[in-house]
C-alpha cells in the first residue's frame, strides 16, 4: 500500500479549499421563507400518505348525509329547511375536528426524531410549528370547499352569496389557526400520537356538541342555554351561519376575533416555550 506523499497532501488541500471558496454560500432563510419552506412540507406529506385526505372527504359527507336525512324532518320538519341551518355548522364541525392534526403530527415528529433535525438547523425557531399550522390551512380549506359544494349539490341556498361564503371559510380558517396551538403544546406534552388525539378529542366532543351548530339553544333548558352561550364554537357557528345567510352583526365577528386574539395570546407563548425547553 503506498502511502501518499508529503508534497501532494498541500496540493490537494489547496484544490479542496479553492473549489470551496468559489460557491457563494447561500443566505440564511427568513423567518417567512422558512415557514413556508415547513409548509409546503405538510403538503407533500399529504401527498405521500393520501390517507390523510379522508378526513376532510369522507367525514363531512358523511356528517352532512347523516344529520340532514336523519335528524332534520324530526328537528325542522323537512330536510331541506334544516339543511339551511345545519350546514355551517357542520362546516365549522368538520374545520375544527381536523385542526387535532396538526398535535398528532407534531407528536409524530417527535417520536421519529425528526423534531431534533429540526431544532438544530440554523432557522427561526417558530418555523417548524408555524409551517405545520399553514400547511394544516390548506386542509381547512379543502373540508370547507367539499362541505359547501356537497351543501350546494342538496338544496343549500346561502342568502349571502358567494361573497358570504367565502367571509365566512375566511373567518373559519383564521379561528382554526389559533384553536391549533392548543393542539401542539398538547403535542409537545403528551408522549404518543395516539394519546394527543385522545385528550383533544375529548376536549372537543363536549364543545362541539355543547353549541348551536345542531339545534337552536331557545330550545334547550335555561341552564343549558346559558352553558351553550358561553361555548367559543357557539359564537364561530352563529358568526359563520350569518355570513352565510348575510344576517352576521359586527358584535358576531368581533366575538370571534376576540377570542382568536385570546388562544394565540395564551396558547402560542406557551408553545414556543415548551418548544424550547423540548428535551
Amino acid at each position: 500500500m503506498k502511502t501518499p506523499t508529503t508534497s501532494a497532501s498541500p496540493i490537494r488541500e489547496e484544490m479542496l479549499r479553492s473549489a470551496l471558496s468559489a460557491r457563494t454560500r447561500p443566505p440564511h432563510a427568513g423567518a417567512l421563507s422558512a415557514s413556508l419552506t415547513f409548509g409546503w412540507r405538510a403538503l407533500l406529506k399529504i401527498k405521500h400518505v393520501p390517507e390523510q385526505l379522508f378526513d376532510v372527504t369522507a367525514f363531512p359527507i358523511m356528517f352532512t348525509l347523516i344529520f340532514t336525512y336523519l335528524f332534520g324532518g324530526a328537528l325542522a320538519g323537512s330536510t331541506g329547511e334544516y339543511l339551511q341551518y345545519l350546514l355551517p355548522g357542520i362546516l365549522v364541525q368538520t374545520v375544527v375536528f381536523i385542526t387535532i392534526y396538526t398535535g398528532f403530527g407534531l407528536n409524530t415528529d417527535i417520536t421519529k426524531g425528526v423534531f431534533d433535525r429540526f431544532r438544530s438547523l440554523p432557522i427561526w425557531r417558530p418555523a417548524a410549528l408555524v409551517g405545520a399550522l399553514l400547511g394544516d390551512a390548506a386542509r381547512y380549506t379543502m373540508a370547507s370547499t367539499m362541505v359547501v359544494v356537497l351543501g350546494l349539490v342538496l338544496g343549500f341556498r346561502p342568502d349571502g352569496g358567494v361573497l358570504g361564503v367565502l367571509l365566512s371559510v375566511a373567518l373559519l380558517l383564521v379561528f382554526s389557526f389559533a384553536l391549533s396551538w392548543i393542539w401542539t403544546a398538547l403535542g409537545l406534552v403528551l408522549r404518543t400520537p395516539n394519546s394527543v388525539m385522545g385528550v383533544s378529542m375529548m376536549v372537543l366532543f363536549p364543545l362541539t356538541f355543547a353549541s348551536n351548530i345542531f339545534v337552536d339553544p331557545r330550545t334547550m333548558p335555561p341552564w343549558l342555554e346559558a352553558i351553550v352561550g358561553a361555548n367559543p364554537i357557539t359564537h364561530l357557528a352563529t358568526a359563520v351561519r350569518g355570513l352565510m345567510h348575510g344576517t352576521v352583526t359586527t358584535g358576531q365577528i368581533g366575538w370571534v376575533l376576540v377570542s382568536c386574539g385570546a388562544l394565540i395570546a395564551v396558547f402560542a407563548p406557551l408553545t414556543m416555550y415548551l418548544y424550547r425547553k423540548k428535551n
